[in-house]
């Protein structure tokens, strides 16, 4: 049974989510920890780059030809949460470090779960 439903989900959740934080940079950066208020230029430029990744890679997971092209962009994807898991241990303090990392790991392994789901028989 071929479960190509699974990752088409989760990549138009991922994209939805990035054209969220493009319209309002603070979805992003208030839980981070890294704007308390309406952030500036500088930081909403950088949640925009970001959430701009995400409604790419999100939106190629959601359309992408099953077999090898979803398997591609399923990788990606867990390929930028793996990525800003690594960075968001690094670069972030607080209690907003443990929660950032670890919703961007566990997206990534949800990500990484329906490539197997998707595999089928």
């Amino acid at each position: 049974m071929n479960l190509t439903w699974m990752p088409r989900t989760l990549g138009l959740a991922t994209a939805a989510y990035g054209a969220s934080v493009l319209l309002r940079p603070a979805l992003f950066l208030r839980p981070t920890g890294l704007a308390t208020g309406e952030p500036g230029m500088a930081l909403a430029t950088t949640a925009r780059a970001v959430a701009g990744r995400d409604l790419v890679s999100g939106l190629v997971m959601a359309f992408a030809p099953a077999g090898g092209g979803l398997r591609n962009a399923i990788a990606i994807r867990v390929g930028c949460d793996a990525s800003d898991t690594v960075l968001f241990s690094a670069a972030l303090r607080g209690p907003e470090r443990a929660k950032a990392a670890g919703v961007a790991a566990g997206w990534g392994f949800l990500c990484g779960l329906s490539a197997l789901a998707a595999r089928g028989r």
